[in-house]
């Protein structure tokens, strides 16, 4: 038979639940504490990307949609005529200096024409090098 009165037990296990309960949340807002004192912009980041998440998964409200609406039809105007005006800019640009896809494609094809005749050249002189000396 064991004798429990000679066991020793940890300071912990002689604690009531409310006391362990009590002295686990002191433990983690302590190490809470700690973190955000450390890493502040890492909370930060971590607490705005947590209400982004939040909100995205709630759906809109219709007063919200009323509020919205207007606002989001300038932004993508907005972003529609800065995409239409810098690819008017650009164009003209190019077609300004005389670049166009077919004078790109036409140099590529001479580019590749040029390597392939750089090749065979090499390659042949490869095979004289080879010939002369045997």
């Amino acid at each position: 038979m064991i004798d429990r009165g000679t066991e020793q037990t940890s300071p912990q296990a002689q604690q009531s639940p409310r006391q362990r309960a009590i002295s686990a949340y002191e433990d983690a807002r302590g190490r809470a504490t700690d973190t955000l004192g450390q890493a502040p912009l890492i909370a930060l980041a971590g607490g705005i990307a947590a209400g982004a998440l939040i909100a995205a998964l709630l759906p809109r409200t219709e007063a919200e949609t009323r509020l919205v609406r207007p606002t989001a039809r300038r932004v993508k105007s907005t972003a529609r005529a800065a995409l239409d005006a810098a690819r008017d800019t650009g164009k003209q640009r190019l077609d300004e200096r005389g670049i166009s896809r077919e004078k790109g494609e036409e140099t590529i094809r001479n580019l590749l024409d040029g390597l392939t005749d750089a090749a065979k050249a090499s390659a042949n002189a490869a095979v004289e090098a080879v010939r002369n000396e045997g």
